[in-house]
């Protein structure tokens, strides 16, 4: 159920008839190389969410499309701070819960954002109401940006693919542990700088078919480790 679409008398009897679970997807406006739009963290956890909610008849919230992608810059991002994205969730979490919504997932699309939802889970941690999940922890495949598993899910969610501008990115093929750990830290600092592109992975071969495969994958997995919780 898509809460912006719902009419107020009938969606508090919604509320007051059955506990609801509302689900809150934050992505980021970032780049994402020269074939995918800055949406895309955003539109990747919005669909996911969606499916979600389908799955556990959840209360679908409005996307948190800005995140804390600085390490973007000098290519195109729009961030904010880490406390910000914190005080925001913790006011629609507080609202939510005052509206008489039982249990809140939030979803999170975006690498960036981690501190910032771990900060918020911190302060969270007697809240048994609230559980904070990262869509790519429920996939079984290395995750990327821009590339293969980026790129196959968007093509099989959106018309906003340019697979002629696809260009293979940093890989890291026969990178030891440590190196791809020293590199990760490098890249929390200056994305850029790492890929050059701005393309982690390589985008080339990706397809739809794939791409429905991982969001069907992650979704159920979600669904399994949303009833463990609680």
């Amino acid at each position: 159920m898509i809460i912006r679409d719902q009419f107020d008398p009938d969606l508090r009897k919604l509320i007051k008839k059955k506990k609801q679970i509302a689900i809150i997807p934050v992505g980021s406006i970032e780049q994402h190389g020269p074939h995918l739009p800055i949406s895309t963290d955003s539109d990747i956890v919005t669909e996911i969410s969606l499916q979600l909610s389908d799955k556990i008849n959840g209360v679908l919230l409005p996307t948190i499309n800005y995140g804390i992608s600085d390490e973007h810059f000098p290519f195109f991002n729009l961030s904010i701070r880490k406390s910000t994205l914190s005080r925001i969730l913790e006011d629609i979490c507080e609202s939510l819960i005052k509206n008489g919504i039982s249990r809140i997932l939030i979803i999170n699309g975006h690498y960036g954002n981690l501190d910032s939802l771990k900060s918020f889970e911190r302060k969270q941690k007697n809240n048994r109401k609230i559980r904070v999940f990262s869509y790519w922890k429920y996939m079984d495949r290395e995750f990327d940006h821009a590339g293969n598993v980026e790129t196959s899910i968007m093509l099989a969610i959106s018309k906003k693919v340019n697979m002629r501008k696809a260009k293979k990115g940093f890989q890291t093929d026969g990178m030891s542990k440590k190196e791809i750990s020293k590199i990760n830290k490098l890249a929390q600092k200056s994305f850029p700088k790492v890929t050059g592109n701005g393309v982690w992975g390589d985008p080339t071969k990706s397809s739809a078919t794939l791409g429905r495969k991982i969001i069907k994958e992650v979704v159920n997995n979600l669904v399994k480790e949303s009833n463990l919780t609680y």
